[in-house]
């Protein structure tokens, strides 16, 4: 039972063979962890032409998806005025335009992207697409920019807002009200839009429900019923001047801008005020004033004329100078 097989290789590593098992143990777990590779390695080589300098703060953002992270890797590395509309990324990228357009949205929620509209000398209005690398060296210049809002980049502690810069609601003094807390910012009021003369129940009504079906023509175009009820004279000022509602709806939703609409509500006034047909042609009331009536010389029966005499019957039936008839 005691006799040993010194051709049997030992099991343990070299060097411990006859150490206790603890030691054994011990040893074995202060191995390099390099001789265990997991993970990603790096086979870097060094750019000199052609090549696009990419923040961590966006590769590793933790709020962004996958999508909005490519995309503004893609939007950094072309060129200045290259078109990043909706339609010409859809047809670069096999994503399809609601995926594309949601993306646009986070990156502009996080201040890499920034929309602008402004008017072109021929009076046309066109979208001015501003990509930022770095959103919070581009507030730092730009402080009182209304959509570069401070936001808080959770991928990269150092990076984050200051408190003093985040968005704060407004301090009442005095007591505070038990009610519920009122949103330290309000939505935008509608613009104004034109009134109908004669507006009716039924021709606002009309007008509504003309206004919650044009979502139908482009998803872009859904109104809230705060918005719908805001627009509703306008479009009544146009059914009201002899203007259908196949063609109302045709106006305004037709010629869309090729980024679409970002705000429903200010574009659907826009296009009701500067595009409102005029009024219908003048028609004389004399014309559409009935005749008066009269009562017949001979039957004493009511019938309307310009003048007293026979009603047309009578006037009829009465000989002629001849002794004949009338035909």
């Amino acid at each position: 039972m005691d006799t040993q097989h010194p051709s049997v290789p030992s099991h343990a590593p070299p060097g411990v063979a006859d150490a206790p098992p603890g030691v054994l143990r011990t040893r074995a777990r202060t191995e390099p962890r390099e001789r265990q590779p997991y993970g990603v390695t790096h086979a870097n080589t060094r750019h000199t032409s052609r090549f696009t300098v990419i923040g961590n703060h966006l590769a590793q953002h933790s709020e962004l998806s996958l999508l909005a992270i490519g995309l503004s890797v893609h939007i950094q590395s072309l060129p200045t005025g290259a078109r990043v509309d909706i339609k010409t990324l859809a047809a670069r990228f096999p994503e399809g335009a609601d995926r594309i357009s949601g993306a646009l949205r986070e990156l502009e929620a996080h201040g890499y992207l920034r929309r602008e509209r402004e008017r072109v000398p021929g009076g046309r209005i066109v979208t001015r697409t501003v990509s930022c690398n770095q959103p919070r060296a581009e507030r730092k210049r730009h402080p009182g920019r209304a959509a570069d809002r401070c936001l808080p980049e959770r991928s990269v502690p150092d990076r984050t807002c200051p408190p003093a810069a985040r968005p704060t609601e407004p301090v009442a003094s005095g007591p505070v009200a038990s009610g519920p807390r009122q949103a330290s910012r309000r939505a935008p009021a509608a613009p104004p839009v034109p009134q109908p003369a004669f507006p009716a129940e039924t021709l606002l009504r009309a007008a509504t429900d003309l206004l919650a079906g044009l979502h139908h023509q482009d998803p872009l175009l859904l109104l809230s019923a705060r918005d719908a009820e805001a627009l509703a004279p306008g479009v009544a000022a146009w059914l009201e001047r002899d203007v259908g509602p196949v063609a109302v709806r045709h106006a305004l939703t037709s010629d869309l801008p090729p980024d679409g609409v970002r705000r429903p509500v200010g574009f659907l006034a826009h296009r009701l005020t500067a595009q409102l047909p005029p009024p219908p042609p003048f028609r004389s009331s004399a014309a559409q004033t009935p005749l008066p009536f009269q009562n017949c010389d001979s039957c004493d029966r009511a019938f309307r004329a310009a003048e007293p005499g026979d009603c047309r019957a009578c006037h009829t039936a009465k000989p002629r100078a001849g002794g004949a008839n009338p035909p």
